[in-house]
């Protein structure tokens, strides 16, 4: 018989696949990281909004905080970055969703935290700004956002700027109106509809309630019944660019049936429940905010006859935006 046959087991253990992707982000992606902490984030309140169609949470602020905190560059070891300067700055943009890109910024604030040289080693940057004048408040709308936000900036001569954002939400609050006249109008169709409507104010803060009623003077058609609306138009751009978007926020129906002459319906609207904001006035001469109450009556052929109604609504201390999450001791949490 001839020789033996010797069998040799080798065991084979499987290379880790480098990704491509992870390789060239190692190789060639940015050498320095940025983060923003803002001073008392651990106690200051949040709110969640849907900015550039995500939903995102920020911190709040009244327009009249300061703005601080600390930049930490953070370089990856072995690395080197040379730059032409550092710089942090708050900015205040108004976007227009049909102009994407063109930012009208009315506030630009900055101040530099390192002149051209060399980063080897992460480095913690205190930053603040104090007394700007946030005197508008964040705003996301159907076609235009108000945002503000800390930019901070690391120049490269021979490569791409790193750059890092953080956005943060703005509230002011509202003195009470001095003034704050009722409504009382008479509208109609001639021999046909005559109806008194009345609200006990003009100007409503955002948690507040519209009481009114509607008297009927006159009705020679079949009335079904009868609707409240609260709407929202948004007019922004001006001249031939001017856009006027406007929005039901909510409908209630006030009366069922067939009303008759003399007959009073009672109108109680509570605000507490909707995602409102101030009425905005001409905001940096690029965009308003407007409310109304719209009264709408259906005849029994369902044509509608309605009247609208421009109402003020302001901010008082202690309200915010819907999704804000409030920090321990500020009194619970805004649904």
């Amino acid at each position: 018989a001839g020789p033996a046959l010797r069998v040799c087991v080798v065991s084979v253990h499987p290379v880790p696949r480098i990704s491509k992707m992870s390789f060239l982000a190692n190789a060639f992606g940015p050498p320095c990281s940025i983060d923003i902490e803002f001073a008392d984030s651990a106690s200051r309140s949040t709110v969640t909004k849907v900015i550039d169609g995500k939903d995102t949470t920020v911190f709040l602020f009244d327009g009249r905080e300061a703005v601080s905190g600390n930049i930490h560059l953070n370089v990856k070891s072995g690395k080197k970055v040379e730059h032409a300067g550092i710089t942090v700055q708050l900015l205040g943009q108004i976007e227009m969703f049909y102009d994407r890109g063109n930012q009208h910024e009315f506030i630009a604030q900055t101040r530099r935290l390192e002149d051209p040289g060399v980063l080897s080693s992460t480095q913690t940057y205190p930053f603040s700004f104090d007394n700007q004048d946030m005197n508008y408040e964040s705003y996301v709308g159907m076609n235009v956002q108000l945002r503000y936000c800390i930019r901070v900036q690391i120049v490269r001569n021979f490569s791409s700027n790193i750059v890092r954002e953080e956005d943060f939400w703005v509230i002011n609050n509202q003195n009470k109106p001095e003034v704050n006249s009722s409504i009382k109008m008479e509208v109609g169709i001639e021999d046909c509809l005559h109806i008194e409507f009345e609200y006990g104010r003009s100007k409503y803060h955002l948690e507040d309630v519209i009481l009114g009623k509607v008297y009927f003077l006159l009705v020679r058609i079949k009335i079904k019944h009868m609707e409240i609306e609260i709407r929202r138009r948004e007019t922004t751009g001006s001249g031939s660019n001017m856009y006027n978007e406007s929005e039901a926020l909510t409908k209630f129906e006030i009366m069922d049936g067939a009303p008759v002459r003399g007959e009073s319906i009672p109108i109680r609207l509570f605000l507490s429940g909707f995602d409102l904001t101030p009425s905005y006035r001409s905001v940096a001469n690029k965009f308003s905010v407007k409310y109304y109450l719209n009264l709408v009556l259906v005849d029994e052929e369902d044509r509608r006859y309605f009247k609208q109604q421009e109402i003020t609504l302001w901010r008082r201390p202690g309200q915010y935006p819907k999704g804000t999450k409030l920090a321990a001791g500020a009194g619970g949490e805004s649904q």
